[in-house]
């Protein structure tokens, strides 16, 4: 099964593409989708639908994942998320490509067995899954991996 992880934000969009099988999991391509803060918000939606729309016709996952809003520290950032997460979400929609949602917390508990990891923590687990490219340097591109790698394990694989 092919699975598009997303970690979504209005700076940065995390992304990956996995395959996922009985036998394991195989990175296709992962990155980010990165827009300009000078630029009107409503040009940088654009632009995160715009990618993710391509994305999804690139690779044509069989289903997506995507983090889930909480709880945030930063009240300046949830609502920039919030309206990125949308453009995904209608992209997806567009695309007809099933999704799930996840929080951080089961993101964090299905990968590490804890709700309460740290990012280096995750991504340790997420390298003992896949190889990651070197230039896999990007939390938003590695917790994207992790989206992807929480939902395979949730669907069996």
């Amino acid at each position: 099964m092919r699975i598009l992880g997303i970690d979504p934000g209005i700076g940065i969009t995390g992304y990956s593409v996995i395959e996922a099988d009985q036998n394991g999991y195989q990175l296709v391509t992962s990155g980010s989708i990165q827009t300009d803060k000078s630029m009107p918000v409503s040009k940088r939606l654009a632009e995160i639908f715009f990618d993710m729309t391509e994305i999804c016709k690139a690779y044509n996952p069989d289903e997506a994942s995507i983090e889930q809003l909480f709880f945030f520290k930063n009240q300046k950032t949830i609502i920039p998320v919030a309206e990125a997460r949308g453009v995904i979400l209608l992209a997806l929609e567009k695309a007809g490509i099933k999704t799930a949602e996840y929080t951080p917390l089961v993101i964090k508990q299905v990968l590490t067995g804890h709700g309460r990891a740290q990012k280096s923590e995750v991504r340790l687990m997420v390298e003992k899954f896949i190889e990651l490219n070197k230039n896999t340097k990007l939390d938003d591109t590695v917790d994207s991996i992790a989206i992807g790698i929480c939902h395979a394990r949730n669907l069996g694989f």
